[in-house]
């Protein structure tokens, strides 16, 4: 298939990468291990490893994991933690020892977290204590036997590590009690083991490195089989397409998405590891005043976020006083970044805030909007090297340039299938290997792609199709409108009409003012029939406003 896209953007990105390049993560991390080994990896809450310094530390835990507990190449690692030092050091070294890593929510209920360890089939897992409890109520019916535990602040040093343990603990009382039995220590497990006894463990491409569950807003979470292949191909297509604005060894990212979230995971973990850059990791991202003040202690090059956490950011006190000189690049994903907060993030910070798309399946960077763009723009962007997208009819036909249908992504980031769910794989994937993403959308004459909306979301009023991002970008452009959401309500006379669902700015806002604002801007049928104000709109861990939960509430109240 002839990109279209590279027809008008040639700005030294390739068309093409080698996907082969790394015979494994592993290759990766041990290649910025050694060439960044003297520059500052990971940082929190003012504690920071160098590179050099998390080699040692990670081949000491795989070290632990292969001879201690015994554990081969291929079994399954639980790894259930925000974002604080013990995560990358866990995270890499269970990929030296082989094992293949099994992220889990931290807000997670004993349910989820149950179905999530007994469909991975995992028999081991690191927790830290926060979660505990809820372990606790879901280890009789999995099949666990190994749990290493850890406080938020283990590694921060003492006497921080012992005050910021007993803080979180005994005054904000964020620990529930727990008891499990024969837990292990993780940072008595990094003082003990040897690094000298880990044995290097031959990992190729198409060997299993996650299981990334997703689908969890949708139905039964699934876990997305991602190879050593998947990850390493997206690293090297990512950094190919940012490599003119970057720089190796110069850069400092801001970490506020959790790293078990694919998005982060992938974006700041592993291609700014082998950026060999400074990562600044944010363990609660929900307290803005804390975020805030930490912003203001680095000089950082580069962020990545959602568009509620960029919006939440925009309206935190202190964040407009922040220096930005260094900022060179602010990538949002994991929904859809509206044009208000993208102009507002410009003009506070000088930096476009430039829209990226992906999914879990595709590991997850499909298309990203040109580095040197200068403003808002509504599309995802281009399909990244060595990446077709395509947009399919209900049959997987392909549709013409203009035409919306269901986007397709193919390329070498694309999962392997859902774990131990053919059925689920097939109904996916098309015949000549195009993941079907469920967003619909459609490209427009110079490559770029556009989504119109979920096709799980889409309203339907009178026979005609209504998005809800569309009115969600009507709605939040109203200045007294802080969030919004949309959704359709059932209707005897249209079968659907739009209900949104408003988060205020200013608390004079009324019905009749929003009703009216939205008359200006939109046609009849897409104008919300119902609006509802609520201090707050419900989210997932990633802070993704979830519709389907809105849903619910409609259905259970009928």
């Amino acid at each position: 298939m002839e990109r279209v896209w590279h027809k008008h953007y040639e700005k030294g990105v390739p068309t093409e990468i080698d996907a082969k390049k790394y015979a494994s993560i592993n290759e990766v991390t041990e290649q910025a291990f050694k060439k960044f080994a003297d520059k500052e990896s990971f940082y929190c809450m003012g504690k920071c490893f160098t590179w050099g310094e998390m080699d040692i530390l990670t081949k000491k835990f795989a070290s632990y994991l292969q001879n201690d507990l015994g554990l081969k190449k291929g079994d399954r690692f639980a790894m259930m933690m925000p974002n604080i030092l013990q995560y990358p050091i866990a995270l890499f070294g269970a990929l030296r020892a082989g094992l293949i890593v099994v992220n889990v929510n931290p807000l997670y209920t004993a349910r989820e977290l149950e179905h999530q360890l007994n469909d991975s089939e995992c028999e081991t897992i690191l927790i830290f204590e926060n979660s505990c409890h809820t372990l606790q109520e879901a280890l009789p019916k999995t099949k666990i036997k190994n749990i290493l535990t850890t406080g938020i602040g283990d590694l921060l040093g003492f006497p921080k590590a012992m005050i910021v343990n007993f803080v979180i603990k005994h005054v904000k009382k964020m620990i529930p009690d727990w008891d499990l039995p024969n837990t292990i220590d993780f940072k008595t497990v990094l003082f003990d083991a040897n690094a000298d006894h880990y044995k290097p463990v031959d990992c190729n491409l198409d060997d299993t490195a996650f299981l990334q569950y997703t689908g969890g807003t949708t139905g039964v979470a699934k876990g997305a089989v991602l190879t050593h292949g998947n990850i390493v191909a997206n690293i090297v297509q990512a950094k190919a397409w940012i490599d003119n604005e970057l720089k190796e060894g110069e850069e400092t990212i801001i970490t506020p998405l959790p790293l078990y979230h694919i998005f982060s995971l992938t974006a700041n973990c592993m291609i700014f590891a082998i950026m060999g850059a400074k990562n600044i990791l944010i363990t609660n991202p929900r307290d803005m005043k804390g975020f805030v003040k930490e912003l203001k202690k680095h000089k950082f090059t580069a962020f990545t976020g959602v568009n509620t956490l960029f919006n939440g950011l925009l309206h935190a006190e202190g964040f407009k006083d922040i220096d930005f000189s260094s900022l060179k690049l602010t990538l949002g994903g994991g929904m859809a970044v509206q044009r208000e907060v993208a102009e507002k993030w410009k003009k506070v910070t000088g930096v476009p805030l430039i829209e990226a798309y992906g999914l879990t399946e595709t590991s997850p960077a499909a298309c990203i909007n040109p580095m040197d763009l200068k403003d808002y723009n509504s599309k995802i962007g281009l399909p990244i090297p060595s990446t077709d997208a395509c947009i399919l009819d209900d049959n997987d036909n392909k549709l013409p340039t203009g035409e919306i249908g269901e986007i397709a992504i193919k390329g070498p980031q694309v999962m392997k299938g859902y774990w131990n769910r053919p059925d689920e794989t097939a109904k996916v994937m098309t015949a000549d290997g195009f993941f079907k993403t469920g967003d619909v959308g459609f490209m427009d004459e110079n490559g770029f792609f556009q989504i119109v909306d979920r096709k799980k979301d889409m309203i339907l009023v009178s026979g005609f199709n209504v998005y809800p991002n569309e009115v969600e970008d009507v709605v939040v452009s109203h200045p007294k409108v802080f969030e919004a959401a949309a959704i359709g309500v059932p209707d005897d006379h249209s079968g659907e009409v739009v209900k949104v669902y408003v988060v205020r700015s200013d608390d004079s806002l009324t019905e009749e003012e929003l009703k009216a604002y939205c008359k200006e801007h939109m046609t009849g049928y897409k104008r919300p029939k119902f609006v509802e104000f609520r201090d707050e709109l419900p989210k997932s861990n990633v802070g993704k406003i979830l519709r389907k939960e809105l849903r619910k509430e409609v259905q259970a109240s009928a």
